[in-house]
């Protein structure tokens, strides 16, 4: 039975069927609106995915500089707090100024941890937090006005670079997984027990065999109900850590300045501003890895929104005990997994960050699911980055040999940091932090070994190289 038509009939000759049809179609699946019994699953999926990579860097920095338990709280509250702004900014966007508009979660890089670590061992106890967040707002300006350049280069990253990026970013982080697999603490007793692997290797087999027999919805969760049936199978054996639930406030606001009024240093501000860049190029990169997995390319002012953004959090999220702040590659993987592209399920998961953070007894909810379960899964989703990545190069070209060679040493590049973590000791500190990266590594050769094939020199190969950007 056919619908009556919504709004003026035009006349005899109009056709409702049609005019619903093609409003439905219209709607891009990046812009669509799920309903609650669909959206609250898969948003719960990205809140599992990036729960331990949000709390990660505010753990170890807290240890670094001697910080109690309650001390530690703070910090993860405010980075849950930070990074549900920062991906509410993200996915919902102020008009043209803030936000790609895409499923992209923001929160504390990891990336960050190495140098910061270093400004706290180079100042006295009670002093580093505050050296700290003076270097990471100087960091978050310097975002700020770089950012627009990055936007305007997106010419010179083609599919033939893009993909190189997007399949180092799963290569480099599958040692994250892995660790957590084994325990996630590599100084506890149990590290890379039997129990622990055996535990990370029943939550693949579960999500594998969701994959292969669930159908519909069901089958898109499938790494929440990995994370759930993986945690539920851990409880008899103890393996599930109840001492943060307990001993965490129930409600609790970050304080600005908590910690100090920020000291600026410029040593630990230029290690931080070179750190930036690094994340600059694995947001970006994330960026174009989205828009190639939701079929909607980001463009310069995409990407400039968003690096915008990004500075915009590491600038004011030290006011509240934040850190720099960039993509989260794992949630890439998920929305590539999923084929849920709808960036309203991401502001959601934005949106219960914020509560977590006001709320720590309920972060420390999600925070039970133990490493060994996370590594099981995790497994699933940087592996399926990677495959994004080797799905883009397969469009750009590789029967030509210039475009074979320059993936086969931009790859290698990329794999060094990975396979011999300390091939850059003697470089300078500068070298060793941009290189040290194999995403970043790897995204300056191809971008260098793209320039030199396919720009300099020549008119006839530049037009391919960027017809498919």
């Amino acid at each position: 039975m056919a619908l009556p038509a919504q709004g003026p009939v035009e006349g005899p000759c109009s056709t409702p069927p049609v005019h619903t049809e093609d409003a439905v179609t219209s709607v891009h699946p990046v812009d669509e609106k799920l309903h609650p019994s669909r959206l609250v699953p898969a948003a719960l999926q990205h809140i599992a995915a990036m729960y331990a990579g949000v709390v990660t860097p505010p753990l170890i920095i807290g240890q670094a500089c001697g910080l109690d338990i309650a001390g530690r709280t703070r910090l993860i509250a405010a980075s849950l707090l930070i990074a549900g702004v920062a991906t509410i900014l993200q996915t919902i966007g102020v008009r043209q100024l803030v936000g790609n508009r895409l499923p992209f979660v923001n929160a504390a890089s990891s990336a960050g941890i190495a140098p910061i670590l270093a400004i706290a061992e180079n100042n006295a106890k009670g002093h580093q937090l505050p050296a700290i967040y003076g270097a990471v707002m100087v960091a978050g300006a310097f975002c700020l006005a770089v950012g627009p350049f990055f936007g305007r280069l997106l010419k010179f990253f083609p599919p033939l670079v893009t993909g190189v990026v997007i399949t180092l970013i799963g290569v480099t982080l599958m040692p994250v997984p892995v660790g957590w697999a084994q325990g996630g603490d590599k100084t506890a007793a149990g590290f890379g027990s039997m129990r622990n692997l055996a535990l990370a290797a029943f939550t693949l087999v579960v999500i594998l065999l969701i994959q292969r027999f669930g159908k519909g919805f069901v089958k898109q969760v499938a790494l929440l109900f990995g994370l759930l049936i993986g945690t539920l199978a851990a409880l008899p054996f103890g393996m599930a850590d109840f001492r943060g639930l307990a001993s965490a406030p129930v409600a609790a606001l970050p304080t600005p300045f908590a910690f100090g009024a920020p000291v600026f240093q410029p040593a630990a501000i230029l290690s931080l501003c070179i750190v930036t860049l690094v994340l600059m190029t694995e947001s970006s990169a994330g960026m174009l890895a989205l828009g190639e997995i939701c079929d909607r390319r980001a463009d310069a002012r995409t990407i400039t929104r968003g690096l915008r953004t990004d500075g915009l959090a590491t600038l004011l999220g030290p006011v509240f005990g934040g850190f720099p702040t960039s993509a989260f590659a794992q949630n890439v993987g998920v929305v590539s997994l999923t084929r849920v592209r709808s960036r309203y399920v991401v502001a959601v998961a934005g949106s219960a960050l914020l509560v977590l953070g006001a709320f720590p007894a309920l972060g420390a909810v999600v925070s039970l699911v133990p490493m060994p379960v996370l590594g099981g899964a995790g497994i699933v989703l940087f592996g399926s980055i990677a495959v994004s990545g080797i799905r883009t190069l397969s469009e750009a070209g590789l029967d030509d040999s210039s475009n074979i060679i320059l993936v086969a040493v931009a790859l290698g590049a990329g794999i060094i940091p990975l396979a011999a973590p300390t091939f850059y000791t003697q470089f300078p500190a500068w070298a060793q932090t941009v290189l040290g990266s194999g995403i970043s590594a790897g995204a300056i050769v191809a971008v260098m070994l793209n320039l030199f094939f396919h720009h300099l020199g020549t008119r006839s190969s530049t037009a391919p190289a960027l017809k498919s950007s």
